[in-house]
């Protein structure tokens, strides 16, 4: 038995040693010159740092596995590329995230250059911008990308692409490093795909969870928009009834439909916003149908009540102020107005939370699409200022978990995720050197208004 054990062990380490070999002829083509964006996106969708050889002496192999090694560890999704300083630079940001096609921060060190771009889901431009800024000046490139990479760590959102698994980074390597790299590949790789199916299915479990806290209050929405249905009692063949009553009516009717079929559908809390928006629609055009039945004037088109959407189309905008925030106008329909006119508290919509029932601004990220699709992202700001909801509707958090702000509400992909050239340009966009995709704060420092 144990000389069968024996005479196994050679072949296992010639299977290892083949392995080795086949990682070193694959790896050999980087020994050559990068000559365009894809051959750069391809080694990025391998590991996190590519050194083109042309600028090798900006970063030391040494130096760029350390460096690849914490993006790793830290499970986040950061690509890192040093370049000649002769390199293409004309839309080179939006050209590389396209190549690559994975959503992320992407840090280049172009020659004595430094510049940056992220997703907006995964670091909004103005966090980007911040921390460009502080690392101009860095004479050395080892100095800046590590500054850089350890802020950025504490920052980003998302994870580490699939893609990377047990793979080397981008950078020159010897022969002996790929051998060993190859034979922890061999063992360990079962095990960092077991890691990223985790995260993505930790992910996924929390979106599953929000969903479920949200489809209490959206089947109590389309409850209360059906007994208004009921109560309005409209008969298209009654007494006095024309085309537009009809029409309005038959607005309210599909708005219902729609809002039961888009809830039936939804697999996301991102998707509740269609719900709600149905719902608002639906709201309004009763509201319009009973105008004409009283003979009174079409009422305009006005946001919901802020504190129930439930109560219908507002009337007016009204002075404010949430516990412990500041002042603001919201709109309110008549019965809230005259509650607030009169010195008393508003009938607040309450859902519940972990801690109690609490209004919904104060209820957690969920509610955002909720409240999206009553309110649009236009309005939204204004009126959440200062309260829970609002703060973490303009953090990068909220936008990689539930779209990415006030007027997208949508799905969006998360960092990390292969999204292929699905992302917004804007994110990528202006010259290298521009400061993180942005005029802000008057320009990209060292770098000035780009090439």
């Amino acid at each position: 038995m144990r000389a069968a054990r024996t005479r196994g062990l050679p072949g296992l380490l010639v299977a290892l040693m083949i392995a080795a070999l086949a990682m070193v002829c694959f790896q050999a083509p980087r020994a050559h010159a990068a000559t365009d964006v894809s051959a750069v996106a391809a080694a990025l969708r391998k590991g996190p740092v590519y050194v083109d050889p042309a600028a090798s002496a900006q970063l030391s192999a040494p130096e760029a596995d350390a460096l690849a090694a914490k993006i790793k560890k830290a499970d986040r999704p950061v690509f890192v590329a040093v370049l000649p300083a002769n390199f293409p630079t004309q839309n080179l940001f939006q050209d590389l995230r396209t190549a690559t096609g994975i959503t992320g921060l992407y840090e280049i060190r172009l020659g004595d250059r430094f510049d940056a771009r992220a997703d907006s889901s995964v670091m909004s431009r103005s966090a980007v911008q911040n921390l460009v800024t502080s690392v101009q000046g860095v004479s050395d490139a080892n100095t800046q990308l590590n500054e850089f990479t350890d802020r950025a760590l504490a920052n980003i959102h998302g994870s580490a692409p699939a893609s990377w698994g047990g793979a080397a980074n981008g950078s020159g390597v010897s022969a002996g490093a790929l051998i060993a790299v190859g034979a922890v590949a061999v063992v360990g790789g079962a095990g960092a795909y077991t890691v990223v199916r985790r995260n993505r299915r930790r992910k996924e479990d929390e979106r599953r969870a929000a969903l479920d806290r949200l489809r209490v209050v959206v089947d109590e929405d389309i409850t209360a928009f059906g007994e208004e249905l009921d109560r309005l009692d409209f008969h298209p063949a009654e007494a006095g009834a024309d085309d537009a009553m009809r029409a309005d009516y038959e607005r309210g009717l599909d708005a219902y439909e729609q809002a039961k079929s888009f809830m039936a559908k939804a697999r996301r809390p991102e998707d509740v916003r269609a719900v709600t928006q149905s719902l608002e629609e639906g709201r309004f055009s009763l509201a319009v149908l009973a105008a004409r039945r009283e003979g009174r004037p079409v009422p305009e088109r006005r946001a919901p009540c802020f504190f129930d959407p439930r109560h219908g189309p507002s009337v007016a905008d009204t002075a404010w102020t949430p516990a412990g925030g500041a002042a603001r106008e919201v709109p309110a329909c008549k019965a809230d107005w005259i509650r607030l006119v009169g010195g008393e508290d508003p009938a607040v919509r309450e859902v519940e939370t972990d801690h109690g029932r609490r209004p919904y601004w104060d209820a957690g990220p969920a509610y955002g699409p909720w409240a999206g699709g009553y309110f649009g992202g236009g309005v939204l700001p204004g009126l959440l200022v200062g309260t829970v909801l609002g703060s973490m509707m303009a953090s990068p958090g909220y936008g990689a978990a539930y779209g990415t702000g006030y007027g997208d509400f949508g799905g969006g992909y998360g960092g990390g995720d292969v999204s292929g050239a699905d992302f917004d340009p804007g994110d990528f966009g202006g010259g290298f050197g521009d400061g993180g995709g942005g005029d802000f704060g008057g320009g990209g420092g060292d770098f000035g208004g780009g090439f």
